[in-house]
């Protein structure tokens, strides 16, 4: 019945002129092919659609069968049916309208969602690319569309971040890559091939359709993609395999990496007619970014940048990229900043990098996007190695530099055991100073005097939380004890001996203020938890106590006294070294020069 409807809607198409084919008639077709497809008369539809005097109804009326037989590919499994599913697919490709053909199977391609997305973009885009090649006009518009729509779809699958995820792509993603490159070569090549040159020319529109592309899938998948070990295995990585390509394209269409990267920032481009680019901020920050690291931390293509570079300028290149990593929230983003930067600060000596450099802004911010990773960053490893990599920042900056980033970190971390890190080095610093036969004006004197009146005091006077700067005041107390015992007050060449009556009123005092205020409050505390536990070990409930104005959360009665006991013991460390220090100080003061006190 179905394939008698069909025929009968054929026959009176036939007398027809292709302009008179009326709207009623293209429904009636599809509804009558649907229901053929149904019903299973694959072979008679494949006859209908074969006939040459069919040849002008299915050029104008036959694309609307092709999301009909892509739904029985994608859901029939059976072997026998799928071949005439594909061979009336090849027919539709062929025989129907390419421009009508073109919507309709974007259309198809971004219907489904989940895992279906790779299924119907890996049945599609041959037929897509073939599509596209009859095209006669406005080509570089539907390569374009073509790849947008694919990209958006693709950009809604999961990026596999382990090796075994990536092995076993669940969801299609690094199929689908690979198969995008295939489908994206004949055009990259058609761009290789053209003489033209004209700005204005199709080949040129063509040329900014593949570099959108190619800045697109810098920044999805690859942005966040993990890629294996630059090893024998790194050459079966498809992700690595799809940036190789990626970067390789940009070459090919007269847009080298090596160009475009140092180039990025600057005022004049080096694409002047790409519409993107006012949205440089929101997505080519990403792409560029994701483009240094797989070029700096991957090794893909390394070799055509010159040889010439300097690492302070190499290195001053990619703060920009790095600091657009650190950024990032994702762990798999900002880590590549991590790697990025000790991949920078490697080639660069001890003490060398100019203080001059910390003008740049991001020479700034991305110790400050260190410190965030170091001390929010739920991953144990990715903290360390955060830290790691703040320590050899340090280590790299000459004098004036650490001067400069110690100042930065101490006004902005807020983070204790940040402040006694930058401290600790502060004191490294003074040690390198003092030993040294030429001065070192940034770590003695009225220079150094000045960094320390970031550290010996107390930001709320003897009001300060004493438990929660334990870290810092730890630190700043180590210091002191430092300058006390290595430089005399005869000497006097960090300037302590005459500051010291301003670091008694902002820091000794307060803190021993502090002490005997937190000490009191602690022991009031235990006393009370003592004498409640009775009742609560009766009840077996849980208990809370309130302690600076704020309740522990609640816990055994046990525990709570544990906590209390942790911090009681924390302010007797604390007292114990202060202690030491005021008794140093007692003894320099009254000394003579020839006296030598060691240090502990």
């Amino acid at each position: 019945m179905a394939v008698e409807e069909l025929q009968s809607i054929i026959k009176r198409c036939q007398i027809l002129e292709e302009q008179d084919f009326k709207e009623e008639d293209f429904g009636l077709f599809q509804l009558a092919g649907q229901r053929c497809i149904d019903e299973g008369h694959i072979e008679q539809l494949l006859e209908i659609i074969q006939n040459e005097k069919n040849k002008v109804i299915i050029n104008n009326m036959g694309w609307n069968l092709v999301g009909p037989v892509v739904r029985c590919l994608l859901w029939n499994k059976e072997d026998e049916k799928r071949k005439h599913y594909f061979l009336m697919l090849d027919l539709l490709v062929k025989l129907c309208n390419p421009k009508e053909l073109l919507l309709g199977l974007l259309e198809l391609i971004e219907e489904p969602s989940g895992k279906q997305i790779s299924q119907i973009i890996l049945l599609l885009l041959q037929p897509l690319q073939t599509v596209i090649q009859k095209l006669r006009n406005n080509k570089a518009y539907s390569v374009g569309l073509a790849l947008s729509t694919l990209w958006s779809q693709l950009s809604l699958l999961p990026v596999p971040y382990s090796k075994e995820q990536i092995q076993t792509d669940d969801y299609g993603l690094c199929q689908c890559c690979k198969a995008l490159i295939e489908f994206t070569k004949p055009f990259v090549e058609e761009v290789i091939n053209d003489k033209e040159n004209s700005v204005e020319s199709e080949n040129e529109k063509l040329k900014d359709e593949l570099l959108k592309f190619c800045f697109k899938s810098l920044k999805c998948p690859l942005l966040t993609a993990q890629f294996f070990e630059q090893s024998k295995e790194a050459g079966n990585d498809p992700l690595r395999c799809f940036a190789s390509e990626i970067i390789g394209f940009l070459s090919a269409i007269g847009h080298p990496f090596p160009k475009m990267i140092f180039n990025h920032g600057r005022k004049k481009k080096t694409w002047d007619y790409l519409e993107f680019e006012e949205e440089e901020d929101k997505q080519l920050a990403d792409s560029m970014a994701s483009l240094a690291y797989l070029v700096f931390v991957q090794g893909i293509s390394i070799d055509q940048l010159p040889m010439v570079l300097s690492p302070s300028y190499l290195l001053q290149f990619n703060m920009g990229h790095i600091e657009v990593f650190l950024q990032r929230t994702e762990e798999s983003v900002f880590s590549k900043g991590v790697d990025l930067l000790e991949n920078g600060l490697l080639r660069i000596e001890d003490n060398s990098l100019l203080h001059q450099y910390l003008e740049i802004k991001s020479f700034l911010t991305v110790p400050q996007g260190l410190v965030k990773v170091m001390t929010l960053c739920p991953i144990e490893t990715l903290r360390k190695k955060s830290l790691a990599m703040l320590q050899l920042y340090i280590n790299k900056l000459d004098s004036q530099g650490k001067y400069t980033l110690f100042r930065c970190l101490l006004n902005t971390s807020n983070h204790s055991g940040v402040e006694a890190f930058i401290i600790q080095n502060i004191k490294n610093q003074i040690d390198v100073s003092l030993k040294k036969t030429h001065d070192n004006k940034w770590f003695t004197g009225p220079q150094l005097i000045s960094l320390l009146d970031l550290v010996l005091f107390l930001p709320e006077g003897a009001e300060t939380d004493l438990l929660q700067n334990s870290d810092r005041i730890m630190a700043s107390l180590n210091l002191l004890r430092y300058l006390v015992i290595k430089d005399n007050e005869k000497d006097n060449q960090t300037g302590l001996w005459t500051e010291l009556g301003k670091i008694e009123n902002n820091f000794l005092k307060p803190l021993h203020t502090g002490l005997n205020m937190s000490k009191a409050h602690y022991e009031a505390e235990i006393k009370n938890s003592q004498e409640n536990s009775q009742d609560v070990q009766k009840s077996k409930d849980l208990c809370s106590v309130t302690v600076g104005g704020e309740e522990i959360p609640n816990m055994p009665p046990e525990m709570q006294l544990k906590v209390l006991h942790s911090a009681l013991f924390t302010f007797d460390l604390i007292e114990s070294v202060l202690a030491r220090v005021e008794e140093l100080i007692e003894i320099k003061t009254k000394s003579t020069p020839e006296e030598n006190i060691g240090i502990k």
